[in-house]
């Protein structure tokens, strides 16, 4: 199995080399390059075509959301972002813009290079405290401002229950106990909705399922 590509991307660069170090001295990863500003990272982006991009949120030029925009948009790389800052705008700014992940800064260093191993795996790093600051921004935002929904045609109404489910919050094994399904299966249903919604993961699945209405804040 080959190594996973890994591009670093802040404006810091003493974080910069310490993310390249931890990754290069990681089995199985390895850092493809380093961007300063956001639209370095653009360019390096589709230039080495890494797996995974760590991306921060401020940066000079060009944000990381900004970014992540374009490269989710231009590529099929994914986008794990990092932040110092722990606010509900930037979550539901990164999965709006692409991401597959959210993590801040002061996460233990395994718990990061297991972060980019899943969302290189095609995972989103979704844990329910994401999906609760994602709800808490859709509650706060007037309906009017909220983009347009998505058709649901050709999803099954068990497709729509797992939907709802993922939007909760649920992990795979939770969503087959509740609905009494195997592991298996929920996997197939998940890969059809990704499928048939033209969602990159289970991130952008919970974003589907509010902008459509399937699940409501509460």
């Amino acid at each position: 199995m080959s190594d996973i590509r890994v591009l670093v991307a802040d404006d810091q660069a003493l974080v910069r080399g310490s993310f390249r170090l931890l990754i290069d001295t990681a089995p199985g990863l390895v850092a493809v390059g380093e961007a300063g500003t956001g639209a370095e990272a653009v360019e390096l982006a589709s230039r080495e075509r890494p797996d995974v991009v760590l991306m921060d949120v401020r940066m000079p030029e060009m944000d990381g959301i900004e970014a992540t925009r374009r490269i989710c948009a231009s590529t099929d790389v994914r986008v794990l972002i990092l932040t110092t800052f722990d606010l509900d705008a930037y979550v539901y700014a990164a999965l709006r813009a692409g991401a597959s992940g959210f993590l801040l800064k002061d996460t233990p260093p395994a718990d990061l290079l297991s972060a980019v191993r899943v969302v290189a795996a095609g995972e989103a790093l979704l844990a329910p405290t994401v999906t609760r600051r994602l709800i808490a921004e859709f509650v706060r935002r007037p309906e009017p401002s909220r983009p347009p929904a998505r058709e649901l045609d050709g999803v099954t109404a068990r497709e729509l229950e797992v939907l709802e489910l993922v939007a909760r919050g649920l992990s795979n094994a939770e969503i087959a106990e509740h609905l009494r399904l195997s592991l298996a299966t929920v996997k197939t249903h998940i890969g059809h909705l990704l499928a048939k919604l033209h969602a990159r993961d289970r991130a952008q699945l919970v974003i589907v399922a509010y902008e459509t209405g399937v699940v409501r804040p509460r």
